[in-house]
């Protein structure tokens, strides 16, 4: 089963209006098992496929993610598209609970997280100065406004290590760097699909203000849970307004990222190497 979308999220999306299941999918890659099964089907005519980031059940925390069997993973079910969301806290008094963010830019405050396919006798350097795909992006910015959903296109995504939240100290140190959201996940997806060639946008669904803000400095788990479900109800409609609106044409240059970018030798490339990436760099061998 193929698909040429990919959504990667919670559970919630899988009941989704419209969306016609057709098959699970188990996939193994060189690096693992991905997060869960992906669930493969159409929507809006489209084939869809949708991943729960965290396994279902939410079993799954940010620092365990196999960032590369999930990206590698649609990848090989033949996405061009990935949409991600995933929650977030509001480092900005303008981004509200319930508004959604569609970040341009990436901060790295993790730990040592695998966030690249390359290695083992093979160098690639790519471009990632501008790290979300800006058509893509446009596309589901639209479509927050065809669902009726706030939303903001631009701003910095901060992804910390977790799975703790940040102290007080870390944010308003975050926000005098003028960051604008404060999440665990996106990073390492975005570098992944970039290396992989897919286009891939964030959608950020604030859940409330961080701890700098006098109202959030305790935010419970309880209250980001009640927030992430209406969030849920406004992804489902802005996933589908999304895939409903998406050009048939990919008119951005992901689709040929490695093209400059893989700089050993190819007579030098092992040919274990070669084996383990042929999806991703054969065509350039």
């Amino acid at each position: 089963m193929k698909a040429t979308i990919g959504v990667i999220g919670g559970s919630g999306l899988y009941s989704m209006p419209g969306f016609e299941v057709q098959e699970e999918v188990t996939v193994e890659t060189p690096w693992g098992s991905p997060s869960d099964s992906f669930v493969v089907g159409k929507l809006a005519g489209k084939e869809v496929a949708f991943l729960a980031r965290h396994g279902r059940g939410h079993r799954i925390s940010p620092s365990e993610l196999n960032f590369r069997a999930n990206i590698f993973g649609m990848k090989s079910l033949g996405v061009e598209r990935i949409i991600s969301l995933s929650a977030v806290g509001s480092l900005k008094q303008e981004h509200r609970p319930l508004d959604f963010v569609l970040p341009d830019q990436f901060f790295d405050r993790t730990n040592g997280r695998a966030s690249t396919f390359f290695g083992d006798g093979v160098v690639v350097h790519l471009s990632f100065a501008h790290p979300v795909c800006p058509q893509l992006t446009q596309t589901v910015y639209q479509a927050c406004g065809t669902a009726g959903v706030h939303a903001q296109k631009g701003g910095t995504y901060l992804c910390m290590e977790g799975p703790a939240f940040s102290t007080v100290a870390e944010s308003n140190v975050y926000r005098s760097w003028g960051m604008d959201v404060i999440g665990m996940t996106n990073l390492q997806e975005a570098k992944l699909a970039r290396e992989a060639e897919i286009c891939y946008a964030a959608v950020a669904m604030v859940t409330d203000y961080d701890c700098w803000h006098p109202d959030h400095d305790a935010v419970t788990v309880d209250q980001i849970v009640s927030t992430l479900v209406r969030n849920a109800e406004n992804a489902v409609r802005v996933v589908a307004a999304s895939v409903a609106a998406m050009p048939a044409l990919r008119e951005c240059r992901c689709g040929s990222a490695l093209a400059s970018a893989i700089i050993t030798d190819r007579q030098a490339i092992p040919e274990a190497a070669r084996r383990k990436l042929a999806l991703l760099i054969g065509k350039y061998l």
